[in-house]
């Protein structure tokens, strides 16, 4: 196995370093999944038992001048590597205004992603930054349980709005329940919702738009005033929200009546699906 690749472009360079900060809010740990034309950060928790999924996608074209890599075989190539999320982020943190970054997979006595900055120093001569991350390469066997979730077809799918204006509102229902009922319709509605023996609290967003769907979906035959609904732990939620280092171009809630969530995210190369099963 091998594994180099090289940012030069500082807007590059930046954005590769808002996905890392994001994931590492995301997740402790994640798997970097290494093919010739992607990178993901995957987190692959099991929905059945309460866990949070999350799959990333980064064409590597677009971030990276240099990229060489050889997987586990010919017929397997592709790397998979367990890491450390913060470890990836605080690398990154010090190649602001770098030069370059560069990316290698090494072996320093265990297994390293070892990151190199190049600084640029005050008197215009440069010095290398080396950050080397342990990561524990996952075998071939366990790669089925990390591959692109499989989506089923929501009821309801619906644009959110700005994330920041949705994370305060998520922040300051979490003070009064652990778990908060999403519910929209395919009128562009959406309700954040808590109720307690005590209280009541929604919070109403309206003309949101819906993404068009397959014509085979069964939301076609849904009624576009009638709502469905997920109840769902609210603190992972505002995990995710809180998460957010970027501002997508399309940010869409999809949900499964009763049983999840799942948002896509898009940003220009980057692609994010993050999935939250239904309180339990």
């Amino acid at each position: 196995m091998k594994f180099r690749a090289k940012i030069v472009d500082l807007a590059c360079l930046n954005h590769f370093t808002r996905v890392s900060n994001m994931i590492a809010k995301l997740a402790k740990t994640c798997t970097l999944r290494i093919s010739p034309e992607k990178l993901n950060f995957i987190l692959s928790d099991k929905l059945a038992s309460g866990g949070v999924s999350m799959w990333c996608e980064l064409e590597q074209e677009n971030i990276f001048s240099e990229f060489q890599m050889e997987g586990v075989s010919a017929e397997n190539n592709e790397i998979y590597l367990e890491l450390t999320s913060e470890n990836l982020s605080r690398a990154l943190k010090t190649a602001q205004n770098a030069r370059a970054l560069k990316i290698k997979l090494t072996n320093k006595h265990f297994p390293c992603l070892t990151v190199s900055v190049e600084l640029l120093s005050s008197s215009s001569s440069s010095r290398i930054v080396t950050h080397d991350i342990p990561i524990k390469v996952i075998p071939r066997r366990l790669w089925k349980d990390l591959q692109e979730p499989s989506v089923p077809d929501s009821d309801v799918s619906i644009y959110l709005p700005a994330l920041k204006t949705m994370k305060s509102v998520v922040e300051k229902m979490k003070n009064i329940s652990n778990h908060l009922v999403i519910e929209a319709n395919l009128n562009g509605d959406l309700n954040l919702k808590i109720e307690t023996e005590l209280v009541c609290v929604t919070t109403h967003f309206k003309d949101l738009g819906n993404p068009v769907l397959p014509s085979e979906s069964v939301s076609q035959n849904r009624h576009p005033e009638d709502m469905v609904e997920v109840h769902i732990d609210i603190r992972k939620l505002l995990q995710f929200l809180a998460g957010q280092q970027v501002t997508p171009t399309k940010a869409v809630c999809n949900i499964v009546s009763n049983r999840m969530v799942h948002f896509d995210l898009l940003l220009d190369d980057i692609s994010l699906q993050y999935f939250i099963p239904a309180w339990s």
